[in-house]
């Protein structure tokens, strides 16, 4: 290893500090995994079979929801092979592979967290317009934005890193591969890497991260002109939730690739990395779309239309509803809020 240019593999020394909490870190993980998956699977599948969600906003949850387990699923399964095995080698292929993957998966995620923000502008502040401002087209274009920019960043960054020297060094300070790490271990001019860093950084972390400031502060300004002051608490409660998301999520991300690498500090960033990577993944279903009311009626009828036809198939067939389908308005009485998404600041 120490007359080449480049390592074979690379050794993740992340847990390497923890060898008693191996097990206690593997179970916590799991559950995480698990919650993730089921929480964004549930999104996904319920804005794709339901009706009454096929609106734009669910479509971003929707992108959302995929991204997250895509993100996660890059991430954690190597996390847990290594608490399980002991072992921490991971190949330079596969460490390639994971930082463009990862890469793509989160710049992807943070274009679409800024859509949606805007979404929800167009749709508190104007409502009347809604359908114009954000047709179908638009926002298509809009998600295929996402995945287009998150793909070209992902590229650059890995085709950078790829002709990085690291002088047989490969001793990775981390959970997995990141750009911080691995230009920490590179023993080459790792000046052009930094520039598209900070450069890619203020395009995917400053600028959607200034939209969704700026749309929030148009939707809080339109929160204190409602009259129904329970409602203001509603919105208010759910906006706070939002954004507590946005800021771990955002904020973790512009502490990590926006710094000078002469202050990188792996054993901060590693616990910094565990929130995009670990907790805004399994918060966001939570906060954005299991406490979202027109969700929460979905699932309700979609339970509700399950047990019509458990009922149907035991009546005789001249019953007078034998064969009669169960839509989206015949359920409203099941607790459903409006469809409109005007309404998609609505809590529980």
């Amino acid at each position: 290893m120490e007359n080449q240019t480049t390592p074979t593999e690379f050794i993740l020394l992340g847990f390497s500090k923890l060898p008693g909490l191996r097990f206690l870190l593997l179970g916590i993980i799991s559950i995480i995994y698990i919650f993730t998956l089921l929480g964004n699977m549930l999104t996904l599948l319920l804005s794709l079979v339901e009706p009454c969600l096929r609106t734009p906003m669910y479509l971003f949850l929707g992108n959302l929801s995929l991204l997250d387990i895509f993100q996660t699923t890059t991430t954690i399964p190597q996390m847990l092979q290594h608490l399980l095995s002991g072992s921490s080698s991971l190949s330079y292929t596969s460490c390639m592979a994971q930082l463009y993957f990862f890469l793509l998966f989160v710049g992807a995620e943070g274009i679409l967290l800024a859509t949606m923000a805007y979404d929800r502008y167009v749709a508190i502040c104007n409502p009347l317009r809604y359908t114009v401002l954000m047709s179908s087209k638009l926002c298509s274009t809009l998600v295929a934005a996402s995945w287009l920019t998150g793909s070209l960043n992902a590229a650059v960054h890995t085709v950078l890193t790829i002709h990085l020297s690291f002088c047989g060094v490969n001793r990775l300070s981390y959970f997995y591969c990141d750009i911080p790490p691995l230009l920490a271990l590179s023993c080459g001019d790792v000046s052009l890497n930094v520039t598209m860093t900070v450069v890619s950084s203020l395009f995917l972390g400053w600028g959607p991260s200034l939209c969704i400031i700026l749309s929030y502060v148009h939707i809080v300004f339109r929160i204190l002109k409602m009259q129904s002051s329970q409602g203001r608490r509603k919105a208010f409660s759910t906006c706070a939730s939002h954004l507590t998301v946005v800021l771990l999520y955002y904020g973790s991300c512009i502490f990590t690739y926006i710094r000078p690498i002469s202050s990188y500090s792996l054993d901060k960033d590693r616990l910094i990395s565990l929130l995009y990577s670990l907790v805004t993944p399994m918060l966001n279903p939570i906060i954005y779309t299991l406490r979202n009311k027109d969700v929460k009626g979905a699932m309700k009828k979609g339970f509700g239309r399950k047990m019509f036809f458990l009922r149907e198939s035991t009546l005789p067939a001249s019953t007078p509803n034998a064969g009669k389908g169960v839509g989206c308005s015949e359920l409203d009485h099941m607790g459903t809020g409006s469809q409109d998404s005007a309404h998609i600041l609505s809590p529980s």
